[in-house]
Order: structure tokens, then sequence, then C-alpha cells
């Protein structure tokens, strides 16, 4: 069973402690990928090598640095979390990028997400409906160097028309529904995985083929809520 929640005795450095702020994480980094992603059954080499590229540390709030590479979601403010490091790995796996594909992503949190999709080849073209977090991920992936990312402060529901269709949509936030504008915005054979529900939530993943929507459940996981539209039920995919 998955869950965003799952506890996890952390990362540690060589000396059987998590790192100091200041430290090098890359030591924690490797035993993370190994024995939260590996361990799990990850194994598209290019979201290994990006969970190991990307500073994980770097994404959350400052104090919060020796807990990142934990086995579980962080608060970020504004009532928004950074998931899961497995979760995060396992989404972005399920998508099947190989490089050189457009991504939209709902939610920008932090920005660690859109970095690990990034670091596997993607352009990422990421909304967040918290203005304040929006601008801070911006900030912080262009001093990152991940110019391939693209923020935009807004509300998702609806996608991204102008930067439309896309070969990949990745929804980390749980609307009770899954939204049609979103699926409109796929291509053909393109992938969409997606939390959906009330409370614990059904992590699906979407196909889209030219004779409808194929569905599959990953099992359950635990997200924030999505806000805006979302609460409206404005349309739903059947």
């Amino acid at each position: 069973m998955l869950w965003v929640g799952c506890a996890g005795s952390g990362s540690k450095n060589d000396n059987g402690r998590a790192p100091d702020k200041g430290e090098d994480y890359t030591a924690a980094r490797r035993l993370m990928v190994e024995t939260q992603i590996i361990a799990r059954g990850v194994t598209d080499s290019l979201v290994i090598k990006a969970m190991i590229e990307v500073p994980r540390h770097l994404f959350v709030p400052p104090g919060l640095e020796a807990q990142a590479y934990d086995d579980n979601p962080l608060p970020i403010g504004r009532g928004q979390t950074i998931s899961q490091p497995y979760i995060v790995a396992l989404m972005t796996e399920a998508l099947g990028l190989k490089g050189g594909e457009k991504v939209f992503e709902v939610g920008t949190g932090s920005g660690y997400q859109a970095a690990v999709l990034a670091e596997v080849g993607a352009e990422v073209y990421s909304m967040e409906i918290v203005e304040d977090l929006a601008l801070e991920a911006s900030e912080r992936l262009k001093a990152l160097g991940y110019n391939g990312v693209h923020v935009r402060a807004g509300d998702a529901y609806r996608g991204w028309v102008e930067h439309s269709p896309f070969d990949a949509v990745i929804v980390t936030a749980a609307p009770d529904h899954v939204p049609q504008p979103l699926v409109d915005q796929l291509k053909v054979g393109g992938r969409m995985i997606i939390p959906v529900g009330e409370g614990y939530q059904d992590l699906v993943l979407l196909t889209k083929t030219p004779k409808g929507v194929k569905k599959k459940s990953l099992g359950p996981v635990l997200f924030v809520p999505m806000t805006g539209k979302a609460r409206e039920k404005p349309d739903e995919v059947d």
C-alpha cells in the first residue's frame, strides 16, 4: 500500500546521524534512493538518476534540511507539503518519460517535483494556486539552473491552454474527480498521474487513446486537496 505520510527511519550520513545544515547531503540522497525508492520497485534509470541529482534539502523550509531525505512529506507553508520522496519517484516513473517531452504540472509547491521532471529531460509548465509559493519556487528553480521549468501563479484546473497539448500531466493535489480540461490538453498517447478522492485518495494513471481514456489504479495515497475550481465540479471525466 502507498502512503504519502509513510514514516521511516530517515536518511543518515556516514556517521549514522542526519546531516547538519551545511554538510554534504550526497550520501543522504543516495541512501534515500537505495532504501526508499529502488527497494520499493522503482527501476527507471532516468528517474533514479534524477532523484540522486536533485538537492531536495534546498526545496524545504529553513530548519528542515536535515529531514529532507526522510521517508515522509514535509510542510512547506501555506498549508502545503513537499511529497514523500518515494511518491515523487513513483509518479514520475508512471509517466514513462524518455526526455524531450512537454509536461504540465498542477501544483508547483516548492518546485521539487518540477526539478525532478526537468532532470529526467522534460520541459515543464507548472502552475501553483498560492501566489507566494509560485514566486518562491520560480526564483528557486532559476537559481538552481532549471531553466526548462516555467512557473505560473494561478488555478490549474483548466490547464495551460497556450502551451498544450502536453505529453504528460502530473497532478500533485487531489481533486474529487478527474478534470476534463486536463484530459483535453493531453496528446493522444499521453499519460496523466493524479490522486483522486476525498480523505485518502486513489492514485490513478490515465492514458489517452484514440478511443478514450484508460485508467489504472496505483493504490491509496494522501495529498492535500485541490482547491479553486476543482471544488466547484464544473466538469469531470466519466
